[in-house]
């Protein structure tokens, strides 16, 4: 997938949870990705954000220790 597809999608994830209650969103946003996410699309967001990309939401680099990289 394209970084540029993959994080839009996590952004999109971080959106909708910086609109809900409460101080855990990187902590959602990380749960619904190891959810609904292959580990190889997880293991992509994972190398994206460690080049730095200054794309993904501050949410999602937050988010980032809580996602399973795939063993």
């Amino acid at each position: 997938m394209s970084r540029d597809k993959l994080g839009s999608m996590a952004n999109q994830i971080a959106s909708f949870f910086k609109t809900q209650p409460g101080e855990d969103q990187a902590e959602r946003v990380a749960a619904h990705i190891n959810d609904f996410w292959a580990p190889p699309m997880r293991a992509q967001l994972h190398a994206q954000v460690a080049a730095d990309d200054t794309s993904v939401d501050p949410v999602v680099r937050d988010a980032m220790p809580f996602i399973r990289l795939p063993a």
